[in-house]
């Protein structure tokens, strides 16, 4: 028979996440992201039964992690019973038990939703808008609530899997990915960047004759940004405090860091450091990803601000 009296085994608790938020904000796209990473994954599932559905501890092996979706579409949905029922599972020894919230600003849900042509679930006929804001008073205690918010505005699609991916694999890739990133400020800032490197300071090509439609690929845009007299100290000074921080992140047991070079367009000071501090840091012996978020962005006056 089991001893009662032994302390718990911590390692051997089941994880139960829950995820919800506003509908819209990417709640199945999450749910199909854990299943891949194996987790089981519910969705719509009324919460009030959670309880029969999390089996006891046996002697069968460790249980999979069950993820458990649900909304205000979900049958019998009350935010206040969804946190007594979670409060009273929490107290269970042999689970660990996660609520995870997707929220997004209500504009762009609007665009969403004006885009797929979906009807939102409290707007019963009235505009959509309207059915946002009367499901994000409802949700309001379950989002203050939440262990984690996730704030999905700025998101793509692949941008809020990988958020996922980083958030909640339960075991953690071998080797620390390293993504390399060129954006453009005019376009808005990467959402999951964790660390950004601005460099306007440098001489602008775009307002170079004969650069202008040319990127940061090529050789003659290189050749300009590296005559700026701060580029090569300001690079080196960058690469010296990533060789630094890289392999603190890894023992931290990060599995992803994501590095971001933004110039104002994104397609010539962003791109070409992006490229230079890849080459550097493999020099170094790690194995960055480099991503080009606008390099296939038009050339426009607009978004380059006046030349200095």
């Amino acid at each position: 028979m089991p001893d009662d009296s032994a302390p718990p085994n911590h390692e051997a608790r089941q994880h139960i996440l829950l995820v919800t938020g506003l509908s819209g904000a990417g709640k199945t796209t999450a749910l199909q992201v854990l299943e891949d990473l194996g987790w089981e994954a519910i969705d719509n599932f009324p919460i009030r039964l959670l309880g029969r559905l999390i089996l006891h501890p046996d002697q069968n092996g460790p249980r999979p992690p069950l993820a458990v979706g649900f909304d205000s579409r979900t049958r019998g949905f009350s935010p206040a019973r969804v946190i007594d029922e979670v409060k009273a599972l929490s107290r269970r020894e042999d689970l660990l038990l996660t609520t995870l919230f997707l929220d997004c600003n209500s504009g762009e849900l609007e665009r969403r939703y004006n885009e797929t042509r979906r009807r939102h679930p409290m707007a019963q006929g009235r505009p959509v808008h309207t059915g946002i804001q009367a499901e994000r008073e409802l949700l309001e205690p379950l989002r203050s609530w939440a262990d984690a918010v996730i704030d999905t505005s700025e998101f793509a699609t692949n941008q809020l899997q990988q958020a996922i991916r980083e958030r909640f694999a339960e075991t953690a890739p071998q080797d620390m990915s390293i993504i390399i990133s060129s954006f453009g400020f005019a376009r808005g800032t990467p959402p999951l960047a964790d660390l950004v490197f601005d460099m306007r300071f440098l001489d602008n090509p775009h307002w170079i004759s004969g650069l202008r439609e040319q990127t940061g690929l090529d050789e003659a845009v290189g050749a300009h940004i590296r005559k700026d007299p701060v580029f090569e100290t300001a690079f080196t000074q960058i690469r010296d405090l990533l060789v630094t921080l890289l392999p603190r992140y890894q023992a931290q047991g990060k599995s992803y860091v994501n590095i971001g070079f933004g110039c104002t367009g994104g397609r010539h000071r962003s791109v070409y450091t992006a490229e230079r501090m890849a080459e550097a840091l493999r020099e170094e012996g790690f194995s960055p990803t480099v991503l080009h978020r606008n390099l296939g962005s038009r050339a426009a006056d607009q978004i380059e601000g006046p030349p200095a």
